[in-house]
């Protein structure tokens, strides 16, 4: 089995296809539940990745192939005075899980973290996702004591 990473190159028009074929599929995933991006959207996308200044998407291949993918951004915690990793979407596309590709991308991003000195990671997972749970708790990760809530007002 050969996993390697690669953070996404936005002049890169192979990460640029994989990027968005990868959030196709996460989207159509009933995990994701959702239309696809339309080729405005892909293209919004693709540009507002590249401009966030925090953003950082991270690809994982298997045998070269690009087979998953996180998307993420650095925030800040004034609590502890230290940026910390906010995992946005991970997406293991459904021929390539199984393989230990999801794990081998959380350590990877665990890895980075530790790099840059960042005091956590966080990231949010539905209820009703129990293979995504699972892989998160054989990781550490686990409700906030006190239990935090992750509340949204859609605008």
């Amino acid at each position: 089995m050969n996993i390697s990473f690669e953070f996404c190159d936005f002049e890169n028009p192979a990460h640029l296809a994989a990027l968005v074929d990868l959030l196709n599929i996460y989207m159509i995933d009933p995990m994701g539940d959702v239309s696809p991006l339309n080729k405005l959207k892909q293209l919004r996308l693709v540009d507002g990745l590249a401009s966030h200044p925090t953003a950082l998407v991270l690809f994982v291949l298997y045998n070269g192939l690009f087979a998953g993918l996180a998307v993420c951004f650095v925030n800040f915690s004034t609590f502890n005075v230290k940026s910390y990793l906010y995992i946005h979407d991970i997406i293991i596309s459904p021929a390539y899980r199984g393989k230990g590709l999801g794990k081998a991308l959380m350590k990877k991003l665990e890895d980075i973290s530790i790099e840059r000195n960042y005091c956590k990671i966080t990231l949010e997972v539905r209820e009703d996702n129990a293979v995504a749970q699972n892989l998160y708790r054989s990781l550490g990760y686990g409700e906030c004591q006190p239990k935090m809530l992750f509340w949204t007002k859609k605008l």
